[in-house]
């Protein structure tokens, strides 16, 4: 009877140490899947574009058309974006001159989605509706304040070939009607550059 009844004993304790087992295995996987969960990467490109266009209007009018070899989109985190890492091509068109687009090329730009806001680098070039162009290291266009800015040098020409740097950056409105520069130097018409300086 003693032997039966230890027999009986040990079965139910190696019983209670699998249960005892299974609670700590399922403990810990449980605490392991909450550490995934916590650190769960959001900043990685949702959307995928090669050879892409997008384009942008406003009450069916054509505002912006964007094109580049690669964009990716990042919508999975908290400030939304589009970046183009291997250049871009932009053409913007105003109400002055709604035939003729303005240009803009460079080999790196991001949109941040929810601003409304586009920044440009590497050999930035800009030709205007009236065909004056613009060479900077960089660019930031906040399009919801119609306004474009850089720190960086610039260069102007126009179409009669006057020539105008500002060493120091600019502001100007995004359709190029006024701008301002700073500390600038060149030889140029005033006349043919609507320009006001500091």
């Amino acid at each position: 009877m003693k032997d039966y009844y230890f027999k009986i004993y040990n079965l139910k304790t190696s019983q209670h140490l699998f249960l005892l087992l299974m609670f700590f295995l399922i403990q810990s996987c449980e605490e392991d899947l909450t550490k995934i969960n916590t650190n769960k990467k959001t900043n990685f490109a949702s959307t995928v574009i090669h050879n892409g266009t997008i384009i942008q209007r406003d009450s069916g009018v054509v505002k912006v058309r964007f094109k580049a070899p690669l964009i990716e989109q990042y919508e999975l985190i908290d400030s939304p974006y589009i970046e183009a890492r291997k250049g871009i091509y932009l053409e913007f068109f105003d109400k002055k001159n709604p035939k003729v687009p303005g240009k803009i090329w460079a080999k790196y730009a991001k949109n941040n989605i929810k601003k409304n806001f586009y920044f440009a680098k590497g050999r930035v070039k800009i030709i205007t509706t009236e065909g004056q162009t613009f060479v900077t290291e960089t660019i930031n266009w906040d399009q919801r304040n119609k306004k474009m800015y850089t720190k960086d040098t610039v260069y102007v020409s126009d179409k009669d070939g006057n020539i105008l740097v500002g060493a120091h950056g600019m502001v100007a409105k995004d359709d190029f009607s006024e701008y301002t520069f700073f500390n600038n130097s060149g030889s140029f018409n005033s006349t043919n550059l609507p320009a006001t300086s500091k």
